[in-house]
């Protein structure tokens, strides 16, 4: 399982066990959109090669709302 925490600088990521942040510039330049702009789908893509999407896509800043 992937865990996905935001924040306003960037996202802690927890996966398969193992813990990281992905810094927002990070983000932005591997989705090619502002940061506020990129989905959570989008992010679990940039982490997993093969993710189990489910839901809507949420926009971070609807996150950080």
């Amino acid at each position: 399982m992937t865990a996905l925490s935001f924040d306003e600088q960037g996202v802690d990521v927890v996966y398969q066990g193992t813990e990281f942040r992905l810094e927002k510039s990070l983000i932005e330049n591997a989705i090619g959109k502002s940061y506020p702009d990129v989905t959570d789908h989008e992010v679990l893509k940039i982490v997993a090669e093969d993710p189990a999407l489910s839901g809507e896509p949420r926009r971070i800043a609807e996150i950080l709302a």
